[in-house]
């Protein structure tokens, strides 16, 4: 194993997204709290792949090249929301106002580097995924109300419905859903610009000017394959870190060792490095 610097590449948007399921919530939900878990997570990593004992600990600086730690500003624009029905102003959310949180203690630690690509908005509203089956089901339990006439049949009178007790519960099936569909389950349709390109460079530039023996990349993209294959080429050690998540065989195939940093969700106290495979 080689003993040079060691360079640690995070996806700060995978990160984010993992973090909650590997550590107790309570103990991850500020900015000084995701911050410290980043540090952990480099200095387990380095302790691990530098067999540093635990009385040196503090020297694992020492041992680093860089952390950079990759995700986007927050979005500057506005939209409306179709459930609250009201305006929303993105850059002053509490989305917005955690991440920049989160930024800015990142930029007073030491050997972090932020690379921050942006936020475009490609697509309108989209409902999570949890909530698809009942809304396509809602079009099953709205058939109870066919027997309506269409609307210019209505007349002032207004029109009599009568409903079957099956019908009935369908309607109360539409009424339930509606009234409990969160509005975090209406999502805008963002898209990070510039991440991926960023990783993808700086991995192939710590390799082709040496600035480091060894990568750690934080992701479980699939799409850093190209840059994985170079690295392993030029004679970088590459390893992966996914934070326990599966990981596609392209991307298995192209690394040299997959581990993590913080450990299973059963064991999250314990003060351990993880090695799931591919080790020594």
């Amino acid at each position: 194993m080689s003993a040079g610097p060691i360079a640690i590449l995070i996806d700060g948007a995978y990160f984010l997204r993992r973090l909650p399921k590997l550590v107790a919530p309570k103990r991850c939900d500020t900015p000084q709290d995701i911050v410290n878990w980043l540090r952990i997570l480099c200095r387990k990593h380095v302790t691990a792949l530098r067999h540093i004992s635990n009385a040196d600990r503090k020297t694992w600086h020492q041992h680093v090249y860089r952390i950079f730690y990759y995700d986007a500003v927050p979005y500057q624009g506005t939209g409306h929301h179709p459930l609250l029905n009201r305006q929303i102003n993105y850059q002053y959310s509490d989305t917005a106002a955690r991440r920049n949180a989160i930024f800015d203690l990142l930029r007073q630690q030491r050997k972090f580097a932020l690379r921050l690509g942006k936020i475009s908005r490609d697509a309108n509203w989209s409902i999570d995924n949890r909530w698809t089956k009942n809304v396509l089901k809602s079009r099953q339990w709205v058939e109870a109300l066919s027997g309506l006439p269409s609307d210019n049949d209505v007349g002032d009178k207004g029109a009599t419905l009568t409903l079957n007790s099956e019908q009935v519960r369908d309607l109360a099936r539409m009424r339930d859903f509606w009234a409990g569909l969160e509005p975090g389950a209406i999502t805008p349709g963002f898209k990070q610009k510039g991440v991926d390109m960023r990783i993808g460079v700086d991995i192939a530039s710590i390799t082709l000017k040496k600035q480091a023996s060894t990568i750690v990349l934080v992701s479980g993209d699939s799409d850093f394959v190209p840059a994985a294959k170079l690295a392993r080429r030029e004679g970088m050690e590459f390893i992966l870190d996914p934070l326990w998540q599966s990981v596609n065989n392209d991307l298995f195939e192209h690394i040299d060792g997959l581990q993590s940093g913080l450990n299973r969700p059963a064991r999250h106290d314990t003060d351990t490095t993880a090695t799931l495979s591919k080790g020594p």
